[in-house]
């Protein structure tokens, strides 16, 4: 993708389809050579990549266009946006049209709960340009630098900001007070009400209600008309211009029942400028509370962008100095004191100690680190000094991956959106409709148009879709927020709906289930004791470049055992190994090696190798001075919580299948201490591909492996163990940072925990609307029941944008 600040003499960078060959790259550099502007060319096949620099930023579209023309065409990019001023559900359809509608945009999702807008587009088109065109739909908009999350951006550039909208919530607060008292007071105490009247009289008490409501409008509720009248003139209305309608109405026919009451039969000399100042206020308090509370449902993120230290102690040059994060570079040498976090992936090369990496993988047991072992930016060191060496800065570290992979989810948009999406392109204008219908039906029933004015401005009031908007965004931020805390990585958020309604679960053994490597499980002896047939078999083993081999030498290793020189070593492929330990003959092998050799096996040793046989395991035999003298037993144990994990997932109302190329003896061995209900063994990747198709709709695969990738990409949510392989967590949409199983069941009751919460905010959210409009329009009144004034229906439209993102942030306590 290309650098999003371009300026005279800046970096371009483009990915290519098509290269094939040398000759490819060569005609892709000279396309690019040829074209004005564009200097420094380089092509890499490999990467499919082609570097340039730019001399001016408008030579990017002429490059794209080249390449095209060339036959290589360059892939689309994303560019992320901050968008202010969205405020509802019709706010982002605005958005997204006016983006969509620009030449060469292939896709754009907006978000209501991050102010975002997400947008892939041709290389040719510029991140200004975008913004361009949401400004012109009437929302502020600005690309977002590259590195800068939603949450960390400085408050004055965010219209959003809560301390703005309750400075604004406070201003209107203060001027609304005394309207509110000069019309409602009174009932409340009669006294206040003659004492204004005799100190002002009526007239005099509009005069200070119109000055005062005025300033309320004009100040901190000119955001409503500033962005609500002209959607309304361009006939796209959304949230604002209802607000605007219903303030502007009732202070325009308050300011004629003031100024030009003989405009107005005598009856109808009434005005409500309380109505247009309280509404106001109300909508600004439900914004401020409504900030402050997505503000909370981002907080899972900014806070691991805070696990980051922003300097670091490097040796450089033979001293130590403290240097910003951002100008350390892969090699550096840092130090770490105890009780630091990391500043950046590396590699452990001096000092030992457990460090606290419950960030990354969610456990909250520390990980012994020795010289060698990986170290991750943002998790906490224990008690030990260490020196480690970078070997991943900026974006190419796990966490700046992990934050990415949290807000491109939180950016998606699930199918359920869809249904929110069609319901509030013809919502708002709907509703005035019906607004002018309430106003028709009461002028014509009772001839009262401030009765009418009324009951036109509740439905305008009442019906304001923002809890629509919220009740999806909201709910995916916050859920995919707590997975993050809880190693839970959802690469794209629709899979949050597809896992909350899966049927079946089909796991790989290898790696998944299992540890991944074989390990020493069992030592039966004859003649000998434990340790010595351990340190006699692990001397030759040490010889031996076999998986089965290391197993028994990291065994030793773990008990302390000095191993002793084996000489005269002689390894027979598919046998065994024989060698000299201490003058001892030695022979460590299957059974056939064994009896090849001419040595009479064990029977009772032979007896406990068929009953580990059965279990899974593979046995290994050694003899000493030709006599059998131990057995061993190796296996791939399989992971301590596996058992817990499919027993989670029966309790879920899941099948399972064990899907592995392992041998079926095995398979079914461990499958049956698992509890799987069905397992399919020996299957290379294509059959692993042909297993997940049959175990048909609704199918979640989770592997670890590079043979895991074509069925993690084929089953309908594919999630892969974050201690696997690049290729498969790529393939997958759901990855768990740490390598537990139970992130299984774990996965999938937070999935159905957000699923749960959104279809309770969309019930929410359309239930009021289909309750309160009828109200608002009075169709209570005939038998006896109240009018919704618009006061209350401003109250009750604020509140229910509240109970959205305050029922949303129920899931931060998901466990």
């Amino acid at each position: 993708m290309k650098d999003h600040h371009n300026s005279t003499g800046t970096e371009g960078r483009l990915a290519l389809a098509g290269l094939r060959c040398a000759s490819c790259v060569g005609r892709a550099e000279r396309a690019l050579k040829a074209t004005p502007g564009v200097s420094d060319v380089s092509v890499n096949l490999a990467t499919g990549q082609a570097h340039f620099r730019l001399d001016r930023p408008e030579a990017m579209a002429d490059a794209v266009a080249a390449l095209a023309g060339a036959g290589y065409p360059a892939a689309d990019v994303d560019t992320r946006l901050s968008v202010e001023g969205m405020n509802c559900a019709s706010c982002v359809g605005r958005v997204e049209k006016a983006l969509t509608g620009i030449p060469g945009v292939a896709s754009a999702s907006a978000n209501l709960a991050t102010r975002e807008a997400l947008v892939r587009h041709s290389p040719g088109i510029s991140p200004e340009d975008l913004a361009a065109a949401v400004s012109t739909a009437g929302y502020k908009a600005s690309p977002r630098a590259p590195g800068m999350h939603h949450h960390t951006a400085g408050a004055h550039d965010r219209g959003d900001d809560p301390a703005r909208i309750g400075r604004d919530f406070l201003i209107a607060l203060v001027l609304t007070l005394p309207v509110f008292l000069a019309e409602m007071g009174g009932h409340l105490i009669p006294a206040l009400h003659h004492r204004l009247y005799a100190l002002l009289g009526q007239q005099g008490l509009w005069f200070v209600e119109f000055a005062l409501t005025s300033a309320v409008l004009a100040w901190p509720g000119r955001q409503f008309f500033r962005i609500g009248l002209p959607a309304l003139i361009h006939r796209r209305p959304e949230m604002n211009s209802l607000v605007a309608l219903g303030a502007g109405a009732a202070w325009l026919y308050s300011t004629v029942a003031t100024f030009l009451p003989g405009l107005l039969p005598e009856s109808a000399r009434h005005v409500y400028f309380e109505a247009a100042a309280v509404i106001v206020t109300l909508i600004l308090l439900g914004r401020w509370l409504e900030a402050r509370a997505r503000g909370r449902a981002s907080a899972a993120i900014r806070r691991l962008v805070e696990l980051a230290p922003a300097s670091a102690e490097v040796e450089r040059d033979g001293a130590v100095v403290t240097l910003p994060v951002a100008d350390l570079v892969p090699g550096d040498v840092l130090r770490l004191r105890p009780g630091e976090r990391v500043a950046l992936d590396g590699i452990l090369v001096e000092g030992e100690g457990a460090v606290d990496e419950s960030m990354l993988t969610g456990e909250p047991l520390p990980v012994s680190k020795r010289p060698g072992d990986a170290l991750t930016g943002g998790t906490m060191n224990g008690t030990s000094a260490l020196r480690y060496r970078v070997t991943a800065t900026g974006g190419d570290t796990v966490l700046a991956r992990i934050i990415a992979l949290v807000e491109q989810a939180q950016s998606a948009k699930l199918p359920v959106q869809a249904v929110v999406d069609r319901v509030t392109n013809v919502f708002v204008p709907v509703v005035i409709g019906l607004a002018i219908l309430s106003f028709a039906i009461w002028i014509g029933v009772t001839g009262s148009a401030g009765q009418a004015l009324v009951a036109a401005i509740s439905v305008l009031i009442i019906a304001c879709p923002c809890a629509m908007g919220l009740a999806v965004p909201v709910s995916i931020m916050v859920g995919t927020g707590r997975g993050a805390e809880l190693g839970i990585l959802f690469r794209r958020g629709d899979a949050l709906q597809r896992l909350a309604s899966a049927k079946v679960i089909g796991i790989d053994k290898t790696g998944t289930l299992t540890l991944g490597k074989p390990a020493l499980t069992a030592i039966e002896t004859a003649g000998i004791d434990r340790d010595q047939a351990l340190r006699l078999a692990a001397a030759v083993e040490a010889r031996s470049e076999h998986p089965l081999a290391a197993a028994i030498v990291a065994a030793a290793t773990a008990d302390g055992i000095d191993l002793p020189k084996a000489t005269a070593v002689k390894a027979t492929v598919g046998r065994g190994i024989a060698a000299e330990v201490e003058g001892h003959a030695l022979l460590i092998g299957n059974a056939a090696a064994l009896t090849e050799a001419g040595i009479a096996t064990d029977p009772a040793m032979i007896a406990a190798a068929d009953a580990w046989t059965a279990t899974g395991a593979t046995p290994v035999h050694l003899s000493i001075d030709g006599r059998h003298r131990a057995s061993f037993a190796l296996s791939d144990p399989i992971r301590p919580d596996a058992v817990e994990a499919v027993r989670e997932l029966h309790d879920l109302g899941l099948r399972t299948a064990m899907i592995t190329g392992d041998v079926r003896r095995t398979a079914e061995a461990v499958g049956g201490k698992l509890g799987i209900d069905h397992v399919i063994a020996g299957v290379l990747p294509d059959g692993k591909l042909k297993a997940v198709h049959d175990l048909g709709k609704g199918t979640v695969f989770v592997g670890d492996g590079i043979n895991d990738a074509p069925a993690l990409a084929a089953a309908d949510t594919g999630i892969a163990i974050g201690t696997g392989t690049d290729i498969a967590i790529e393939s997958a949409e759901v990855v768990l940072t740490g390598g537990d199983p139970k992130g299984v069941p774990r996965a999938l009751r937070l999935s159905r925990a957000v699923m749960g919460n959104i279809r309770q905010n969309l019930f929410w959210a359309f239930a009021y609307n289909a309750a309160l409009i009828p109200v608002a329009m009075g169709i209570l009144v005939p038998f006896g029941g109240p009018q919704l004034s618009p006061m209350l229906a401003a109250g009750a439209m604020a509140l229910s944008s509240l109970f959205v993102v305050t029922n949303s942030l129920r899931l931060k306590g998901f466990r």
